[in-house]
């Protein structure tokens, strides 16, 4: 008859084919539905042994208590969150976040080693900028330290070069660091300057407190372990 069903051929027994979900993405913000089964004790011998999740994926997760594991959390978008994200170690970009932040990277003169610096830490958000002094008495500070740096927390290290110069700093302000010498001679030196960051509030090094918490400042402009 035309039109009547006719059901394909499959051989005897259960189908245990392991097959890729299909359907219509479900819009609703609702609970993952937990499957009965039976344990393994209990379970006929003739049926299909039963799949579990090993990799899965989902068009939007909520998580309203807890997200737990000991491997490794992959995503290439982007993590947002009005709370506090806590880890041993979290890598972004190729960096890894700790409590000491570093860089590693291939030895540059010896093959078969790597290279491994640490950040100097201190009790300030400070910057600094470096160089050398030659014939003249003036060391101009780059352009943006204007909105960068309170210039008012400056300071100089001034180290001659070959001879005793007697280099001290005359004055300074937010665009240079005036110099003189002793009796006028040409000044040739290596210079480190340093300031405090003023696109920020200033850090508050010792508090009173048990945890991260307790910190009396603002914490959202700091990446700390707890």
């Amino acid at each position: 008859m035309a039109g009547e069903y006719a059901p394909s051929e499959r051989p005897p027994g259960p189908d245990c084919t392991d097959r890729q979900a299909w359907g219509t993405a479900s819009t609703l913000n609702q609970y993952i539905a937990k499957q009965f089964i039976r344990s393994e004790d209990d379970y006929p011998a003739d049926a299909c042994s039963p799949y579990y999740y090993s990799t899965a994926q989902i068009d939007n997760f909520q998580v309203n208590t807890a997200l737990t594991g000991s491997g490794n959390i992959n995503i290439s978008g982007t993590i947002t969150t009005s709370s506090t994200v806590s880890a041993s170690e979290v890598t972004a970009g190729g960096v890894t976040l700790t409590s000491r932040k570093a860089f590693d990277i291939p030895h540059p003169t010896k093959e078969g080693y790597r290279l491994r610096h640490i950040c100097v830490e201190g009790p300030e958000s400070a910057v600094y900028f470096r160089g050398r002094v030659t014939n003249k008495k003036e060391i101009i500070l780059p352009d943006y330290w204007k909105k960068l740096v309170d210039w008012t927390t400056i300071t100089v290290n001034l180290t001659p070069i070959g001879s005793h110069q007697s280099v001290i700093v005359k004055r300074f302000d937010e665009e240079k660091i005036y110099l003189q010498s002793n009796g006028g001679i040409p000044i040739d030196c290596f210079f480190h300057v340093y300031a405090e960051r003023a696109d920020g509030e200033r850090l508050i090094a010792e508090y009173e407190g048990e945890t991260f918490e307790d910190y009396p400042g603002d914490n959202s402009q700091y990446t700390c372990n707890k």
